[in-house]
């Protein structure tokens, strides 16, 4: 049995299921699901499948408790090939990568997250056992860890543990959750990476975002120059929105910049299928929501940002070449 899993499945299982040519599509997380599966049980709720010619759905997208996922372990040899450091910028690799997952989903509700069919509730793992997966890591001659949590919250006990492992780690976070005692345990702890969210420049873009930031730009600002101090690359991302003006954004970013913050050039926003965006949109997604919100989406822009080097081809086009 062939089974995907996934954010596209979850929210738009029959499309995934056709488009991937496989026997299953999870909908939701996976590990419970995986198991049952695996164990041979015919009825399993998050589920999507073909039924002779029919395409069957069991229930909605499943959560799985994860606090209690144990150390992951992996194969020597997966390791080593796995040379890879998601979002590393401040030193050239010298041995493998690895990702690891402290928590899952996110207690904000932010309406361009695609997260409300997939990892959605907010759920830590103790601290003890990602150390634990941590030391099997650096055993095996990971020396950078990404985070892939959808939001690396402060955690002391967490960060305490790192100092006296040497592991360089990036993570993905919303800088105004961060006070500055914590940004300096961060930076010993051994980050090198901090991808965060601003999104927007006033206060007006970040409440139609839904960021319920209590901070105003001056002090995110401020606080990334300090998270700047202690972790050798950060990075502040923006959206596009109509509550900015370019050239105080622009300005913004000189500034930041200047202070060795790097901010990106406005991304365009993507209505994600799963996301509040694409609900307000369109309403609920159906089997074509991948193609609409694309569509939509090279229909507003021409221009993209400067981490996006090529215009994007509508999906009907590339789903076409790769099955060529």
């Amino acid at each position: 049995m062939l089974v995907a899993v996934g954010p596209h499945g979850s929210t738009t299982p029959r499309a995934a299921l056709t488009k991937l040519r496989v026997d299953c599509v999870v909908m939701g997380e996976c590990e419970t699901t995986l198991l049952r599966l695996a164990n041979g049980d015919k009825d399993v709720l998050g589920t999507c499948y073909r039924d002779g010619n029919a395409v069957r759905v069991n229930g909605g997208p499943q959560a799985a408790p994860f606090v209690d996922q144990p150390p992951l372990q992996w194969p020597d040899e997966m390791i080593r090939r796995h040379s890879h450091h998601h979002h590393r910028f401040e030193a050239t690799p010298v041995g493998p990568g690895a990702e690891v997952e402290a928590s899952r989903g996110c207690p904000y509700s932010c309406t361009f997250c695609a997260k409300d069919n997939f990892r959605n509730a907010y759920r830590k793992r103790p601290p003890a056992a990602i150390l634990q997966e941590v030391d099997a890591l650096l055993s095996q001659g990971v020396e950078y860890v990404y985070f892939i949590d959808e939001i690396f919250l402060p955690n002391a006990e967490l960060l305490e543990g790192l100092v006296s492992r040497d592991l360089l780690f990036g993570i993905q976070t919303r800088i105004d959750l961060w006070k500055p005692e914590m940004l300096k345990q961060l930076g010993r702890a051994g980050c090198v990476s901090i991808e965060a969210g601003i999104e927007s420049l006033t206060p007006e873009g970040r409440d139609n975002l839904a960021k319920k930031c209590r901070m105003t730009t001056d002090q995110l600002a401020d606080r990334l120059v300090t998270a700047r101090r202690h972790v050798p690359f950060v990075q502040a991302n923006l959206i596009e929105v109509a509550e900015d003006d370019d050239v105080v954004v622009q300005r913004w970013r000189e500034r930041m910049r200047a202070a060795g913050v790097w901010a990106n050039d406005p991304v365009p926003l993507y209505p994600y299928p799963g996301s509040p965006d694409y609900q307000k949109l369109w309403g609920e997604p159906d089997d074509h929501a991948w193609e609409r919100a694309h569509d939509h989406y090279l229909r507003l822009f021409a221009h993209f940002s400067d981490v996006q080097e090529q215009r994007p081809i509508p999906l009907r086009e590339l789903e076409l070449e790769v099955r060529e």
